[in-house]
């Protein structure tokens, strides 16, 4: 007895599906019996997206886990098949099966504004260019007085007034509105950002499984950030790579694609334009995962429009300090002890300067150094540890998830086999 049998093997694009006859023996049909035929699964891990084709005789129908970026088999029956996945790069590491394109996968585009007349109108035309619905775009307006409210309603994309003030508020606001979508994409509306990157946005956090994806501004156009603006944001990212643990070359970035129902675990706490700093914290430190594509980044079209100051800076500072003593308490609380290296290593070199070259005994000094030095030193070595134990944190969160999305698939197969 002959039958077919479908395997999944990988390509350029994706999985595709190779039909194979296959020969059972004598032996195997009498271990068969008369038991139901099952379907064995074996869950690959990819980093690349992976397309599934199968021809729609074989399945009845599919479900998505809005969960997860990931898309699960749902009620496959099968007369004489079977379908074994094969490894892609870690077998049996990961939950998840794609089945959908991403091009099934919902999302909005939200752009806050403010007092925008000369650029929003162009920013909603150049989204609107990529193909994208006017039924996904969403403006949240902070209570434009110049214009920016009716360059918008001419256009035929929602309007929505957020609730408060502040970037902050906006973000906010896009999050109670995302209901029922996958992706949020954020652009600011002084059309400093291109629009063209959006599906490109999308497509890299759907496919590779990234939480958040942000665009990092590694071409700048000229006269579109000066100097002092540039320096700024390599300092806070550094700053913010410090504290957190990460490789980030623009945390600040204001466009980007968060899952939605990962954004609406955010308490909002922030203050204004702090808030980008606030979701990528929120992320690393709850073991999600993001991403950066580089992008370009134009000069405003209203100069005088710009709404971030030199002292947002310093406000953008203080948010990153309480995002880390939010997240991370331990490892703040132990960063600042360290700094009593700061003070005990310069006297205690002043002290055994002057007791081996003059002479000079210094012994309360002395003793003050020491003090100091091995308690900054402890306090290092600490904080150092605390680092370790977060990503063991991080680490279990992700093993978590995936034993949760395991779970899931599992119960999903049993119940229609």
């Amino acid at each position: 007895m002959r039958e077919n049998s479908l395997s999944l093997e990988p390509s350029t694009t994706g999985v595709k599906v190779i039909e194979r006859p296959t020969t059972r023996s004598p032996i195997q049909k009498a271990k068969s019996g008369l038991k139901p035929k099952k379907m064995y699964v074996s869950v690959a891990r990819s980093a690349e997206a992976i397309e599934r084709v199968i021809p729609k005789p074989l399945y009845a129908e599919s479900s998505i886990d809005q969960h997860h970026t990931a898309l699960c088999i749902n009620r496959l029956k099968f007369l004489n098949y079977s379908i074994h996945y094969s490894s892609i790069r870690a077998a049996l590491s990961l939950t998840r099966v794609e089945i959908l394109r991403c091009s099934d996968v919902s999302y909005l585009v939200v752009v806050p504004t403010l007092n925008e007349v000369r650029a929003i109108g162009l920013v909603i035309d150049e989204i609107l260019s990529q193909g994208i619905p006017r039924s996904r775009v969403i403006v949240v307006d902070g209570g434009s007085a110049d214009g920016t409210r009716e360059a918008v309603v001419s256009r035929g994309v929602r309007l929505v007034d957020q609730d408060g003030v502040g970037k902050v508020s906006a973000i906010k606001t896009a999050a109670r509105l995302a209901d029922g979508v996958d992706y949020i994409v954020f652009l600011d509306g002084d059309y400093t950002y291109p629009a063209n990157y959006i599906p490109k946005l999308v497509e890299v956090a759907c496919s590779k499984g990234y939480d958040l994806v942000i665009g990092a501004r590694k071409s700048i156009e000229p006269g579109a950030q000066s100097p002092l603006y540039r320096f700024g944001n390599r300092f806070l990212t550094t700053v913010f790579n410090l504290l957190f643990g990460t490789r980030l070359s623009d945390v600040l970035s204001g466009m980007y694609v968060v899952r939605a129902d990962v954004l609406k675990e955010l308490d909002f706490e922030s203050k204004g334009f702090g808030i980008e700093s606030e979701i990528v914290s929120h992320i690393v430190s709850q073991g999600y995962k993001v991403h950066e594509i580089p992008i370009k980044y134009r000069k405003r079209v209203d100069e005088k429009g710009k709404k971030l100051k030199i002292f947002h800076g310093t406000r953008i500072l203080l948010d990153m300090i309480r995002m880390a003593w939010r997240y991370n308490p331990t490892f703040f609380i132990f960063t600042l002890g360290s700094l009593a290296l700061v003070a005990g290593l310069p006297l205690g070199l002043y002290v055994a300067y002057h007791y081996f070259f003059t002479g000079i005994k210094y012994y309360v000094k002395g003793l003050i150094a020491i003090i100091l030095t091995l308690a900054g030193f402890q306090s290092l070595l600490l904080a150092i540890l605390s680092l370790y134990m977060k990503r063991m944190e991080i680490r279990i969160l992700r093993e978590l998830r995936k034993t949760r999305g395991n779970h899931t698939s599992k119960l999903i197969i049993n119940s229609n086999t």
